[in-house]
């Protein structure tokens, strides 16, 4: 009986955390609470030969051609940028829309461009933060760009690291995607951020920093302008969040300093991963504000970064609630080690 009544007093209670800005839930199930070790998965090999690479030799493989590139002192390029030779947008058409029915619909005009580094077996976890800075500069470059084309609304810019992460090309690269509509997920955090002004008089990603900051057992890094952290109420085992530590909601404002600090911060959270999990596969994207000639005041520009280490089932897929089996606080203990 005794020995019965111990076994209940050390079994952990599962969890739903609530999201600050969109208001969905999340479950940590500790439960069924895992070590960090635990995991590290091995990721599927690539069949591909480096030698056919078509990003290492993309004017032999002809890839359309660069949009930007940046130059070595000796003249071979470090990184590129090109329109994507199989573009999930049609680009520079004039937007159509159409209905059938009680249906609506319009063309899928854009732009669809990959951002590709030189080294083909350098991922970002292996980069030194001054090279992640020029890869930010590359996003904020082409953004700047995009933003004032017609039919632009929206850009999203994303990294898919793995064959489980979506990356069908190993070469480390990342994508840039114009389109006239706001993604649901960021309107969702729009939405969110505006109501939780509107109730609280501030902002709800500054309100997130300042707490995690004082409290610290979900930071896992800082410098003067970021911080990275695991957020309290993570979709996934080791979310990452970068966010800038002062109010800024156009990602495309930051200035040279900042670019060097996120390079640092993005650097420092996908290294920790790497060594953490023994690289696994992973998306990051970078929320900001949309570029459709509104004021987006209440909203705070972000990075998230999560790791692929479960796969979603019945109960994620029906109720679109996700279930992490390690808390935050120990996800960011285990990656603070790693940094």
């Amino acid at each position: 009986m005794e020995e019965n009544k111990s076994k209940k007093t050390i079994e952990k209670t599962s969890q739903l955390r609530q999201d600050l800005v969109t208001g969905d839930w999340v479950v940590i199930a500790l439960g069924r609470g895992k070590r960090p070790g635990e995991f590290a998965k091995k990721r599927q090999p690539y069949s591909a030969l480096q030698s056919q690479c078509p990003f290492c030799f993309p004017e032999e493989t002809e890839q359309e051609k660069d949009v930007l590139i940046y130059r070595r002192e000796d003249g071979d390029w470090s990184l590129r940028v090109f329109p994507n030779k199989f573009p999930a947008f049609s680009r520079g058409k004039a937007i159509k829309h159409f209905e059938e029915g009680p249906y609506f619909a319009m063309d899928g005009v854009g732009y669809h461009e990959v951002v590709v580094t030189r080294d083909h077996m350098r991922q970002i976890a292996l980069l030194d933060p001054v090279e992640v800075a020029e890869i930010i500069d590359a996003y904020q470059s082409r953004y700047i760009d995009l933003m004032s084309k017609k039919s632009v609304n929206h850009i999203e810019i994303f990294h898919n690291h793995g064959n489980e992460a979506g990356a069908s090309i190993e070469h480390p690269h990342s994508q840039l995607m114009a389109v006239p509509v706001i993604s649901p997920g960021i309107q969702l955090e729009l939405d969110g951020a505006e109501q939780y002004h509107r109730t609280n008089r501030k902002c709800v990603f500054c309100t997130m920093a300042a707490w995690e900051t004082q409290e610290r057992k979900r930071l896992i890094f800082e410098n003067d302008n970021f911080l990275a952290f695991c957020p309290f109420s993570s979709r996934g085992a080791f979310e990452v969040w970068v966010m800038p530590k002062a109010h800024k909601p156009y990602f495309e404002r930051i200035n040279n300093e900042e670019k060097v600090d996120l390079g640092e911060a993005l650097q420092k959270s996908i290294g920790a991963i790497y060594k953490t999990l023994d690289d696994p596969a992973y998306n990051f994207y970078i929320h900001t504000s949309p570029c459709d000639g509104k004021d987006y005041p209440h909203y705070h520009w972000h990075i998230e970064i999560l790791p692929h280490t479960a796969t979603w089932a019945g109960f994620e897929l029906s109720t679109g609630i996700e279930i992490s089996t390690i808390e935050p606080e120990a996800a960011a203990e285990a990656l603070r080690a790693n940094v």
